[in-house]
């Protein structure tokens, strides 16, 4: 499978940025970024925050509370944009609204290693593609772990040329 992710650098950070259209409008997308109940069918792991206020501190869980760390809202503008860290590296959401109440997200992670790039592409390919099934109402479990879908598009990356070389769990 082709790869739908590209590779960049912001300000010298290795970064991944992801386009994709949707059907809906940019409110609904906005919940599945900022819902906990709602990121559950897509993200990778299960997301906490007292609220969305910037500097509001977000924790990440995949078995046990908080064992996935810590981050921080850095924006948090309905229905548009949000931003939040995690690790060190920053995710950024950006909703626009397109003609008849079709929405375009992108969304741009900011990593710290840029071996870990294919990697983590071939990670948010497949969570985005579970985004898009929670809104067109067929959520699925966020996909997690090395499993055939994944190593497609982790190769479609590594032949696509994206860094690559972090190590691979699973």
């Amino acid at each position: 499978m082709s790869p739908t992710g590209s590779y960049l650098e912001i300000d010298g950070r290795p970064a991944l940025r992801f386009v994709r259209d949707y059907g809906h409008p940019a409110e609904r997308v906005f919940a599945l970024l900022t819902d906990p109940a709602e990121l559950a069918h897509w993200f990778p792991a299960r997301v906490a925050t007292a609220s969305w206020d910037p500097g509001a501190t977000v924790t990440y869980t995949f078995e046990t509370d908080g064992d996935g760390g810590t981050g921080e809202v850095l924006a948090h503008e309905p229905p548009h944009r949000v931003g939040f860290s995690w690790g060190g590296e920053e995710l950024w959401f950006a909703v626009e609204t397109l003609q008849d109440g079709r929405s375009r997200l992108t969304f741009t992670h900011l990593m710290t290693e840029r071996d870990a790039a294919s990697r983590n592409a071939a990670g948010w390919d497949l969570c985005l593609d579970a985004l898009g099934a929670a809104l067109d109402g067929s959520p699925t479990r966020a996909p997690g772990g090395r499993t055939p879908a994944w190593e497609e598009r982790y190769q479609g990356y590594l032949a696509a040329g994206v860094p690559s070389g972090a190590p691979i769990l699973g």
